[in-house]
Order: C-alpha cells, then structure tokens, then sequence
C-alpha cells in the first residue's frame, strides 16, 4: 500500500518534447532580438571572466542573437553559435557580418549536442541554457562536450532579481508545466552544484545587469510585444487577467526602478558562474 500511495503522490513525469514545442513557439514570436541586444555586456564580461584566449575553441548554447558568440569572437576565438530558434541563430548571423566575425552559426538543442566529446575548450551561454526544460540532461551534455580541465561560462537570472520575479509574475496567470524546474534555479549555486556533481569546481559570484529604459511603462511595451514567455502570457489571458497582468508588471518594474527621473534603471542580479571539468 506504501508503494501505491508514493506512485499516486508522485511528480508527474515532464513531456519534455511538448514543452519544447511551446517554447520554440514561444521564443520565436516576439523578437527577443530587441532585448537580446541590450545585454550585450553580460557576454562581455563573462568572456573576461573565463579569460579566453585567441584560438579557443568556444560552443554558445542557446545563444539567442548571439551576445556571448560575438564576445568571443571578438576575441579571436573559435566559435560555434547555437540555439534551436533559427529566427535568433539569423539575428545572430547579420550581427556577426556587420563586424566581420567569423563565427560558425548552427541550429541545435542544448539537451541534445550534435558535437563530440570534448570537443570544445570552453561552453558558454548567457540567459540561455537556463530556459531549456530539462536542467539535468542540459548540464549533463555542456559537460560532455567540453574538454577536461576546460571551463562552463553561465551567467543566469537569480529567483531573487528582477527577471526571476518577472517569470514568479507571469507563472500567477500562466501556470508553469507540470514537473519541470523553474528556469531561475540555475541563478544559484547550489542548483549548479547538485546539476554538475563531483566531476567539476563551481566557482559564481552575484553580478548586477541594469535595464534602462525611458520609463517603466516603456520596459512594460518592450516586453510585451517583443519578449516571447511575456507576450504568450499577454495571449494566454483573458481581458480581465490581461489587465491585472500588466498592472501586476509595472508595479514589478517600479519596484526595481532606482531612477527618479522618470526614465528607467532598474538592476537586474544575475549568477555568474564558471563551471570548470575535472
């Protein structure tokens, strides 16, 4: 009887092809695009934090528009952008023409990595991986393909910051699949730990992005119509629960904000770990 009543209470088992479904769906409407860019800093700083150096072999993963994939190139450094939205690898792909980077732009999932073991000399991936469904088997994969002794840059949205609480917001109105972890817990250092094991030296420290924008109503239109979790949430609601997300929204925005002009600057606390193989 024991037995039985553990099955009945039991998690139910994530349809994880499903869900990926929906958030390809997801991150391809919109154009993450329009605030992709604006992060471009964070793959700047994380670049400097793994201290890659010229003819490093370097594999974005889901690397949307592709911040850390030019950083890197930047630095003359092999590179390999990643993600399973073609619409964000393309986004990516202008970007690098633009500067004359040569990068090597491919569609791929995260749980799921085309490549060889050890391929890579280091994986790297900002506000990317995080989203990605199944947290074991995505971990389990950077790993693989990265060589020992190389190195896993992971800059993260922690529950606590702003876009932690964002998606806390949105998952009021749009419930969450059943099962599956929520993407911030890759914003703490415990959960990198538990998700790597033994095989690796976790070292992360808090980081500060701060969004601005001419005003909280301004970041509010931004994600709305551009930022696909929000804007699914926006058209997964009724009239009635529409509104009350926005103004649930704003408020959030306000309450970040540390500007007084009138303008927005609200800071956002990312992890920023290094994840080093054994």
């Amino acid at each position: 009887m024991l037995n039985v009543a553990r099955a009945a209470t039991a998690a139910p088992t994530p349809d994880f092809a499903a869900i990926k479904i929906r958030q390809q769906a997801a991150w391809s409407s919109g154009d993450y695009a329009i605030v992709g860019t604006t992060l471009q800093i964070v793959g700047e700083q994380l670049c400097e934090t793994l201290d890659l150096h010229s003819g490093s072999r370097v594999l974005d993963v889901a690397a949307g528009n592709g911040n850390v994939s030019l950083a890197a190139a930047r630095r003359w450094c092999e590179v390999t952008s990643t993600d399973y939205v073609p619409a964000l690898l393309e986004r990516g792909r202008v970007r690098a023409a633009a500067e004359g980077l040569d990068i090597t732009f491919q569609e791929a999932d995260v749980e799921a990595l085309p490549f060889a073991d050890e391929s890579f000399d280091a994986v790297v991936s900002t506000f990317g991986v995080m989203f990605a469904p199944n947290h074991e088997k995505s971990a389990e994969e950077m790993l693989r393909v990265v060589r020992r002794g190389g190195k896993i840059g992971l800059a993260n949205w922690t529950p606590e910051g702003l876009i932690g609480q964002l998606f806390k917001t949105i998952g009021k109105y749009v419930p969450p699949a059943a099962g599956v972890q929520p993407p911030p817990l890759w914003g703490t250092t415990a959960h990198l730990e538990s998700l790597f094991g033994d095989e690796v030296e976790v070292k992360a420290q808090r980081r500060m992005f701060v969004f601005r924008y001419r005003s909280p109503a301004h970041c509010l239109e931004i994600f709305r119509t551009f930022y696909g979790p929000v804007l699914k949430a926006f058209e997964a609601s009724s009239p009635m629960a529409r509104a009350a997300l926005e103004v649930d929204l704003l408020a959030l925005f306000n309450r970040f904000n540390t500007a007084t002009d009138g303008t927005l600057a609200a800071p956002g606390e990312y992890l920023e770990a290094v994840v080093t193989r054994r």
